[in-house]
């Protein structure tokens, strides 16, 4: 199906409100959850809803937490989002960062118990918009089982654990995002594939032996098995070290099992924001950066391939196609989240 952006956000922003959330936290999750479905990123997009509906009836979700200031101590600063919607916990702590690294120079951001905190990329976006560096390192907790093996096992040991790091624009070029799950494909992947009966391409995950597997019915059928990570054991180090870096200056914790886990996702967020004026001349980075970007785009691609792009490239890209021509989503995705927003108590979900 193509399902109009407009009519996404409305059947979003109507199912928010409905669970509880004021008009303005409702905009700002319907927004957040329509600019990954645009973007392309359909795993944290609104398809998110019938987990958000189920997590607001669990305990797991609440709405209308803000994000709780815990330690101002100069360059850092730290947040707890009580089980808050991520998408308005974190905004609102990075629009606190990014006020006070414009006089630090630099800050680290953590943000604690925080829920589903969507795609990391668009915090990303929102610091290079107003022209600072950032890196971010999240991991999960309370979700009822881990997604990913480590390189070498075979059974879960942690979340899909998401690095971004984010360059503000040049005078040229767009600024550089980079947003990844340190899994070879994040989990909200594999329920996209699986509700669409689609397989991957190469076998990202294992099933419950431990032997590699693309059918995402391992991630969403018991016995389940494991998302794998990326490249062998390089990403097997950084998965972990992510569960660290997050889970530890956070003051959020780990997946290790002596924490209690509720059954539903809490995100832990650690960042590090810089602001460029502080360490260089900003004309000077801006056309180095510019020059750079020319310069990676000067290796020819392969025979028959396209062009090369950057990374934030793809997602403008299929945020201008999917505009025009409607977000493509599954019948049984599609009629998941219509069951999600009735079950909230939207009246006209299918509408």
């Amino acid at each position: 199906m193509l399902i109009p952006a407009e009519r996404l956000h409305r059947l979003a922003h109507a199912t928010v409100c409905a669970l509880g959330s004021t008009t303005d936290e409702a905009s700002v999750v319907a927004d957040h959850l329509l600019a990954a479905n645009l973007k392309g990123h359909d795993s944290h997009g609104v398809g998110m809803l019938p987990f958000y509906v189920d997590s607001v009836a669990a305990g797991t979700l609440q709405p209308n937490q803000p994000a709780w200031l815990l330690n101002d101590c100069g360059a850092i600063l730290q947040f707890d989002g009580e089980r808050g919607y991520g998408q308005r916990v974190v905004r609102e702590a990075m629009d606190a960062a990014i006020e006070r690294v414009g006089h630090s120079g630099i800050v680290l951001l953590t943000v604690r118990n925080s829920h589903h905190m969507g795609r990391i990329g668009s915090y990303g976006e929102q610091a290079a918009a107003a022209g600072k560096v950032a890196l971010f390192f999240v991991n999960v907790t309370d979700f009822p089982q881990p997604l990913v093996a480590p390189f070498g096992g075979s059974a879960p040991r942690f979340g899909t654990n998401p690095l971004c790091i984010a360059f503000p624009a040049g005078h040229r070029e767009p600024a550089f995002i980079l947003d990844f799950a340190t899994s070879m494909v994040a989990y909200g992947k594999t329920r996209v594939a699986y509700l669409a009966g689609q397989h991957f391409d190469e076998a990202v995950m294992l099933d419950a032996a431990g032997q590699p597997t693309a059918d995402p019915a391992a991630m969403h059928e018991t016995p389940s098995g494991a998302l794998r990570p990326i490249a062998a054991h390089k990403g097997g180090g950084l998965v972990a070290a992510i569960e660290f870096l997050a889970g530890l200056l956070s003051g959020g914790g780990t997946l290790q099992p002596d924490n209690a886990r509720a059954g539903g996702i809490v995100n832990n967020l650690t960042a590090i924001l810089i602001d460029p004026e502080a360490v260089s001349d900003l004309d000077w980075l801006r056309a180095e950066y510019d020059a750079m970007a020319a310069y990676i785009r000067s290796s020819p691609p392969p025979p028959g391939q396209p062009p090369l792009l950057l990374a934030g490239e793809p997602e403008r890209q299929r945020e201008a196609q999917r505009l025009a021509a409607g977000v493509e989503i599954s019948d049984n995705e599609w009629a998941a989240i219509v069951a999600a927003a009735r079950r909230a108590g939207v009246i006209d979900a299918d509408q």
